[in-house]
């Protein structure tokens, strides 16, 4: 029989404690964008998803900068995107929490991992990751080839997932579930060079800020799964979780740096604004709109409404 692992969802959620009482959270919610490139619209809809969410519920919003990869980050795309997010109203609480400054909080949690016995050195290639991986709902299932085999040396580090399914409670998407052999996998947590893997230091980063609320892409739910694994390890809180869905171009691609989305001009911040809204099923409210950004992002924070966030989003044409 598999196990199941029951999350107790925090954030704006009810919480029990110790004395079976109930008591709210206050709202901590943030947005951690990738300075490998300026905003595109896809980016902005889910800074601004995210921004209105702890807005409506009178909390908090902060920024982290994924900026660990360091061959694809760049301090002037972090200063851009800074600016743009400004230049749109989305201003932040507290001081911006950069990755790179923070490797020491990654390693000790990384050491305890490994003092715990949850994860060994995996030695294989990207080729035979290729070859031997399988396809999982969130993309390749690592086989597991190295988990038994006691490796020395060099190599990345993966973290050893049990048997049994994992869930959260997304308020969008209802219950979201996955195998954790099946559908996981034994992931990365410390690359071959190094450099401390998103997964790990992400769930770092939340404790370190107090999130308790995510916002984030669609695309990122089977990161949510993974993390939200992790921290139960180290005994933090689960956040509560609403997964955007992604913008995707005419091709049916995601709308990304990646595949050269166009950044979003500043000096276009109203007009993108109501473009994002728009996209985010948030339109009840357009004849009231009036082309002044703090007007816009007033009635957007009155009247946002997640229920009406469409399932799937498309560029317009």
């Amino acid at each position: 029989m598999l196990r199941q692992y029951r999350i107790v969802v925090l954030g704006s959620q009810k919480m029990l404690d110790s004395r079976g009482e109930s008591e709210r959270l206050p709202y901590r919610g943030r947005f951690a964008p990738t300075p490998s490139g300026p905003l595109h619209l896809g980016s902005l809809s889910t800074a601004l998803a995210s921004y209105l969410d702890a807005r409506h519920a009178g909390g908090r919003w902060l920024i982290r900068i994924d900026d660990l990869d360091a061959p694809r980050c760049r301090p002037e795309h972090a200063d851009t995107i800074l600016r743009q997010l400004e230049a749109h109203g989305l201003r932040w609480d507290e001081e911006v929490r950069y990755q790179s400054r923070h490797t020491g909080e990654y390693e000790a949690a990384f050491d305890q991992l490994r003092a715990d016995g949850l994860c060994y050195l995996c030695t294989c290639t990207r080729a035979r990751l290729a070859e031997t991986s399988h396809s999982g709902i969130d993309g390749p299932v690592y086989a597991g080839i190295c988990s038994r085999a006691g490796h020395q040396g060099a190599g990345s580090w993966r973290v050893r997932m049990p048997d049994g399914v994992i869930s959260l409670e997304d308020r969008l998407h209802g219950t979201i579930s996955r195998d954790m052999q099946r559908d996981i996998g034994d992931f990365m947590i410390r690359r071959a060079d190094g450099l401390i893997g998103y997964q790990l230091a992400s769930v770092i980063d939340e404790r370190e800020q107090g999130i308790n609320t995510l916002v984030r892409g669609a695309d990122l739910i089977g990161s949510s799964l993974r993390q939200q694994y992790l921290l139960s390890h180290f005994g933090i809180p689960i956040p509560a979780y609403l997964h955007v869905p992604v913008l995707l171009d005419s091709s049916g691609l995601k709308l990304s740096k990646q595949n050269h989305a166009l950044p979003i001009a500043s000096k276009n911040a109203a007009q993108n604004l109501i473009r994002a809204l728009t996209l985010l099923g948030q339109s009840a409210f357009a004849a009231d709109w009036h082309g002044r950004i703090d007007e816009i992002l007033r009635l957007a924070v009155r009247n946002w409404n997640p229920a009406l966030i469409p399932r799937r989003l498309d560029l317009p044409a």
